[in-house]
């Protein structure tokens, strides 16, 4: 996945479908199209998953809150995606045991009906049965929930996953199905034919500076939290439908999880659940749900999110966390929809996606969430095979394999964390250091990302920058933001080697990067 190859394919091919936003809805547009034999091109204005697609709770899951809300179709939709991802990247996606903790008598019958349900909808594609826990196996589950009143809990089981890690291997995923995929190409104005209809874009390559014109048949907007504005490039008058809503992430030391558990608390003050999830050797709190006036690609966590997070996760955890042991905070906006553009409760606005088509065939899909990626795609799919006026062909994504597939019981599936969302390319990146020992060496000591990692996201991940390899291609920014910061020389002189930069390159990045960190940092 070379990016000058790319950029010069934008110029030179015509493409059936052409999709703009290199987030988990575009991605998967992509991969749906392109597996499906469409000469298919993807743009994204920065760099893939830069905004919400890699700023989630990290997980593969049915949405336990929504049969509170009654929204059975959606748990089962995402139950079924659920399981089609689980299979269908194996080293990806791993299944996860949450425990709600029980501190009142009656909770254990009202949670576990609700448990009982959802495993029952989610059929055969289910991951483990959920299971009644007394007080001593709780403790066992979860040995860092408060103790006090502790009369049991209930385990039931969702996946996890790398967000951007994912993001990356739809990306790789499509190109190998033959699209056409590349960051820093910035959509800025739609192309109609003499009857009004798209028939593609004029568009920015930020590297360069250039115009690039595309064509195509089909235009998707899939830009989430972006997608009004991208809708009124096309037509001024269309009417906002997205309503951003921050959620907000704490990072801690495991020492405040030490178990393989994550603990599920059913009501916080505002009503929403509360995740305590081991992810890379680190911990994860969350989330918020705070309505925002306009999208944001770089939202930063406010006081009282943080206040919130931290109080809530202290009635339930037996060490209580302060702000100075967060490693990192982090801000993601959802793309909720809501027609009407009315102001309303962000907790009751569906989580499910809608397509719009305006009269120029644009389609624009909003909403949904990272589980239900694959199902997304393939309903913009009908869409724009009937605009696009294109041969119908079958969709293929239920069972296709992504990019670094291996089964999960393959004694080749690496088992260290960070090698493991690399799948059969593993091999190929410790081969890096082979050639070169110096590429073995951790980035920093708090740190479990090699050298290695750095160049292979220069020459095959399309990484440009600093920020795309601490941020996205490795988790660096999100798992100690410090520690980060300090290893950023050294990520810049490993790029500036691979893409040809400069030492001035390597400062000015490393000034941007540090820049950036700080929004991710906590004040004591």
């Amino acid at each position: 996945m070379h990016r000058k190859d790319m950029v010069s394919r934008l110029e030179s091919e015509n493409f059936e479908v052409l999709v703009i936003g290199g987030g988990a809805s575009g991605l998967g547009v992509a991969v749906d199209a392109a597996s499906r034999g469409y000469r298919t091109a993807l743009v994204e204005a920065d760099d893939f998953a830069k905004a919400t697609s890699s700023r989630s709770t990290k997980l593969v899951h049915g949405g336990v809150r929504y049969l509170e809300q009654l929204d059975f179709s959606l748990v089962m939709e995402a139950l079924r995606e659920r399981g089609l991802l689980y299979h269908n990247a194996p080293h990806l996606v791993s299944s996860l045991g949450f425990v709600v903790p029980r501190y009142k008598w009656w909770e254990g019958p009202f949670f576990g009906v609700g448990l009982k349900l959802y495993d029952a909808l989610a059929g055969k594609l289910n991951l483990e049965r959920s299971r009644m826990l007394d007080r001593e196996e709780t403790l066992e589950a979860i040995p860092n929930v408060h103790q006090e009143g502790l009369d049991g809990g209930i385990q039931y089981h969702d996946g996890q996953f790398d967000d951007a890690r994912m993001a990356i291997t739809l990306a790789r995923t499509a190109a190998d199905a033959g699209a056409c995929v590349a960051n820093r190409v910035r959509a800025k104005e739609f192309r109609k034919a003499a009857n009004g209809q798209l028939c593609g874009i004029e568009a920015i390559d930020e590297e360069s500076g250039r115009t690039i014109s595309i064509t195509a048949n089909v235009v998707v907007n899939a830009t989430g939290i972006f997608s009004d504005a991208l809708r009124k490039l096309d037509d001024i008058s269309a009417q906002d439908m997205i309503e951003p809503a921050q959620g907000v992430h704490l990072v801690l030391d495991r020492t405040f999880g030490p178990s393989e558990n994550a603990i599920m608390v059913p009501h916080t003050d505002d009503g929403r659940v509360l995740f305590v999830v081991p992810w890379h050797d680190r911990v994860l709190v969350g989330t918020t749900d705070t309505p925002m006036k306009q999208a944001d690609l770089e939202p930063r966590a406010l006081p009282e999110e943080v206040d919130f997070i931290l109080r809530n996760a202290s009635r339930y955890m037996a060490r209580d966390p302060k702000r100075s042991d967060v490693l990192s905070v982090f801000a993601g906006q959802r793309p909720l929809v809501h027609k009407g553009g009315t102001q309303a409760s962000s907790k009751s606005i569906s989580r499910s996606h809608e397509i719009v088509v305006s009269t120029s065939g644009l389609i624009s899909i909003m909403g949904g969430k990272w589980t239900t990626y694959r199902k997304m795609a393939e309903d913009v799919m009908v869409h724009a095979t009937a605009i696009g006026v294109l041969d119908e062909r079958p969709c293929v994504t239920e069972d296709l394999h992504l990019h670094g597939w291996l089964d999960r019981d393959d004694p080749d599936m690496p088992q260290d964390d960070i090698k493991r969302f690399y799948g059969s390319d593993a091999p190929a990146l410790d081969a890096l250091t082979k050639e070169r020992p110096d590429l073995a060496m951790n980035l920093h000591d708090r740190l479990a990302y090699r050298g290695a990692e750095v160049v292979w996201a220069a020459r095959y991940e399309m990484a440009l920058s600093i920020e795309d390899v601490l941020a996205r291609r490795t988790r660096s920014l999100l798992l100690d933001a410090r520690a980060s910061v300090e290893a950023a020389p050294q990520v810049g002189r490993l790029l500036a080697d691979e893409l040809g930069h400069s030492e001035d390159w390597v400062q000015s990045e490393v000034a941007a990067y540090t820049e950036l960190a700080r929004g991710y940092i906590l004040d004591d």
